[in-house]
């Protein structure tokens, strides 16, 4: 499936054939190759395979390391370590060894990587865990879309496994790119309160009419710094005391599409200016609030905001 520059797909195949920029080798952190995959990379690659990563070893367990691919038809191998030398493994391990594999490939300047299911061997890890897990961590790099690689590929050598990582990765790919494509996004509006009433914008876009302050959660936000950036680009404030009012999650409340907010009650700090996107600001008295026509159902949260002030 194509997410953005990257294709990711699963396959059923002996991985030590695959023609590809890298294998991974699920390794143990002192990166010695026993049993399992890393054994049939060894037998397979040579046995330098081993010994260029046992020199750079040993490393912590979740980290991963780059070694050349001996006789493979891979350029490289690159020993992500899904467990220390007890052999247990967890979701945390299992995450960050897939995720430093990536970053390894990146850092090699890789455009194809090829992993096997990390910790489903001697570690014993579920088969649909890793599978989810996994297929969460290539979409990350994929979505950024800002890594060389171009293709990552899932490769399962048994037809149990192949089954359970083909269902679960591309079903979880497409719940993630088409239903939740469609939202509900995230909002945040800010009842931002001055001396004798509150702040309302005038809306250059549609829907058209006046609104609280607001706008989408970026991701790597929290709704808290939502908030106070939404403030501070549309009317110049800053906020103090910020805290949560009411959350409106109604489908229908955005005529553009789903949107959940959360709105806060904040003072505000500063001398109110309208943003580059609000045709015009207010500082609006509370009796006056009622006479406004408001963009979404901001009526309903002057309602209820007034309501909680006894107005």
């Amino acid at each position: 499936m194509k997410v953005r520059n990257a294709n990711i797909t699963v396959v059923k195949a002996d991985i030590t054939e695959l023609v590809v920029d890298a294998i991974v080798n699920p390794a143990n952190n002192e990166l010695v190759m026993g049993g399992g995959v890393a054994g049939v990379i060894k037998e397979k690659g040579g046995a330098e395979i081993e010994a260029e990563a046992v020199a750079q070893g040993p490393i912590g367990a979740g980290e991963a390391i780059a070694t050349k691919a001996g006789s493979l038809k891979a350029k490289h191998v690159i020993h992500a370590a899904t467990m220390a030398m007890d052999l247990k493994t967890d979701e945390h391990l299992v995450r960050t060894s897939c995720a430093n594999a990536f970053k390894c490939a990146e850092e090699l300047g890789l455009t194809s990587i090829a992993f096997p299911a990390l910790g489903c061997g001697v570690g014993h890890f579920p088969v649909v865990g890793a599978a989810k897990i996994m297929t969460q961590e290539a979409l990350k790099v994929a979505r950024e879309g800002k890594s060389s690689l171009k293709e990552i590929i899932f490769c399962l050598y048994d037809d149990e496994a192949f089954g359970i990582f083909e269902k679960q990765v591309y079903g979880y790919l497409r719940h993630i790119m088409d239903d939740l494509a469609w939202g509900p996004y995230v909002t945040v509006d800010i009842i931002i309160e001055m001396a004798g009433g509150i702040v309302l914008i005038e809306r250059t876009n549609p829907p058209f009419g006046w609104a609280l302050p607001g706008g989408f959660v970026d991701r790597g936000e929290s709704l808290e710094t939502a908030a106070q950036r939404e403030a501070k680009e549309e009317t110049g404030l800053d906020l103090e005391g910020l805290k949560q009012f009411h959350t409106y999650s109604e489908p229908s409340r955005d005529q553009r599409f789903h949107t959940v907010t959360t709105v806060f009650i904040a003072r505000g700090i500063g001398k109110p200016a309208a943003g580059d996107d609000a045709k015009g600001l207010k500082v609006v008295p509370y009796e006056d609030l009622r006479r406004f026509r408001y963009a979404f159902d901001h009526n309903q949260v002057i309602e209820d905001y007034l309501r909680l002030r006894g107005k």
